[in-house]
């Protein structure tokens, strides 16, 4: 069950400490990403990758691959939103249904090992968090009416749910569960490690960024 809740109320906590606590110190939120950044990478790193490798051939190799990409195209239409970033037009009031449809298929996939796997549980709603406030953030500074972000952000938020329930009860998930694996892995690689990236400003040296990505590495060692 907590697989299923968890996920969701990580992203009803990131609408919620935007709606009540306004947080407008971009630094700190910043640090937040950086550090989901941080554990999704090591989580992957430390526990899922080597499952995948240790279950196939090397054929795992394409398929992680193949993720990367699938998150490339994926962020073409979701203009980065994945790892914090929006670059949607502030005065649109329509749906931006692009962005939910890319944001929909990236959290279905990363629902899909998630029964298998308790740290990368972790993982994901830690790294939900951030990205959820990033957007209640931006829609909530836009012209989108209140019913609309809510709408979006509570369907955003059963996406990850519903991957869970579709590996329960998918024969496919379940024959072509390590392949399908590697291509998530190939997607939380691209994702963490863009956050990370991305997150050193003009790529100067940051000491509390630094403390902030090793802590992360460091937790997700030893969960």
């Amino acid at each position: 069950m907590q697989n299923i809740l968890l996920p969701i109320l990580s992203v009803l906590l990131g609408y919620a400490i935007v709606l009540i606590l306004k947080p407008s110190q971009n630094k700190n939120l910043k640090l937040l990403l950086a550090f989901s950044g941080a554990f999704l990478l090591s989580i992957t790193v430390f526990n899922f990758l080597p499952e995948v490798y240790a279950q196939t051939n090397k054929s795992v190799g394409l398929f992680i691959m193949i993720g990367i990409l699938m998150q490339i195209v994926l962020e073409f239409f979701s203009k980065g939103a994945e790892h914090g970033h929006v670059h949607l037009n502030k005065d649109a009031t329509a749906f931006p249904w692009l962005l939910f449809i890319s944001l929909s298929i990236h959290s279905i996939l990363e629902g899909l090992p998630i029964n298998n796997h308790s740290s990368l549980l972790l993982g994901i709603i830690i790294h939900k968090l951030p990205v959820a406030i990033i957007l209640a953030t931006f829609f909530i500074a836009s012209k989108l009416p209140k019913a609309k972000i809510a709408f979006f952000l509570i369907l955003f938020a059963l996406m990850t749910p519903f991957g869970v329930l579709l590996s329960e009860n998918s024969n496919f998930i379940q024959t072509y569960y390590y392949e399908i694996s590697a291509i998530v892995i190939g997607i939380f690689l691209h994702i963490s490690t863009t956050i990370l990236f991305e997150s050193n400003e003009d790529h100067k040296f940051n000491i509390t960024k630094l403390i902030t990505i090793v802590g992360a590495i460091a937790i997700a060692y030893f969960v």
